[in-house]
């Protein structure tokens, strides 16, 4: 599938901003499954002061600073993605879960590759209650693929999705006290529960093309960011995951970055210098299929 996206983000201030520093992931990644045909970001006001740079995990960051004063900050990342989806051997699906760890695998070369993904990080931390839920899923010798699906189908059926239960910040004690979130939010579950038995999991963002209800045209602007996990398979890569559909990661979903956990990768984030009082953030996203 081709896709043609557009993701907008605008700060509007009260008052004059003198200076705004800024780091973004907005880059779709090239990936043997995923073909960036073209990619542009535009900043309003403009600035010659940018530069892109991959990071420890090889994602796209672009650094920029802002020193025109403005009221409006405009970031516009526009890209063309040709996405053929990932495809997973079987075979390497039904090894058992516990020969899956990284740490069990001294024999798969690119194993220490992927410790930093099986330890906690600060929105995924593995707590006794994030455990004890991924162990009714991973019974001794059971195949990896079987027992990951099973405890992203779970997570699916026991947590209701609610935009206004969670905020970027939310702790995983937080998800499961609220049996609530959002994309993120069963992410980041999905991170603490696999990692806490010593599988590699990392976090991923992006976008999915969504369609629109049978009858309704499709709403132009009203797609979102969305977020996933992959965890790693010994010889085969990473099986993606995505329990806010209960699906298995397909040529609907366009790859942006990858981290521990959303701290790494958020879409914008940074400072700015004013003495504004009020802010607002607006996001519109589009995922065109071409």
């Amino acid at each position: 599938m081709r896709y043609r996206i557009s993701h907008r983000t605008t700060y509007s201030y009260d008052e004059d901003v003198s200076d705004s520093l800024g780091i973004a992931y907005l880059v779709p990644r090239q990936l043997p499954w995923q073909q960036v045909v073209s990619r542009d970001l535009t900043l309003t006001p403009a600035t010659l002061d940018r530069t892109e740079d991959l990071d420890y995990y090889g994602n796209t960051a672009t650094y920029f600073q802002v020193t025109e004063p403005h009221q409006v900050l405009d970031i516009l990342a526009t890209s063309e993605i040709e996405v053929t989806g990932e495809q997973h051997s079987p075979e390497a699906l039904a090894i058992p879960w516990e020969s899956a760890r990284p740490a069990a695998r001294p024999d798969v070369a690119d194993a220490w590759r992927t410790q930093d993904f099986s330890l906690a990080s600060s929105l995924a931390d593995q707590t006794t209650e994030a455990h004890a839920y991924a162990a009714e899923s991973l019974a001794p010798g059971r195949p990896v693929g079987e027992a990951v699906i099973e405890v992203m189908h779970r997570i699916h059926t026991d947590f209701a999705y609610d935009k206004t239960a969670t905020t970027v910040t939310t702790t995983v004690d937080d998800i499961f006290d609220k049996r609530a979130g959002v994309c993120q939010d069963f992410a980041h579950l999905t991170l603490a529960c696999l990692r806490s038995h010593g599988l590699a999991v990392r976090y991923v963002s992006g976008y999915l093309a969504t369609t629109p209800p049978p009858g309704k045209e499709r709403i132009v602007g009203a797609d979102a960011t969305h977020a996933w996990a992959a965890v790693w398979i010994p010889g085969d890569g990473w099986l993606a995951v995505d329990p806010t559909n209960d699906q298995l990661v397909n040529d609907r979903y366009v790859t942006v970055a990858w981290g521990r956990d959303y701290a790494d990768v958020p879409p914008v984030k940074g400072v700015i210098f004013t003495e504004a009082k009020k802010s607002t953030l607006k996001v519109e996203v589009d995922v065109a299929p071409l």
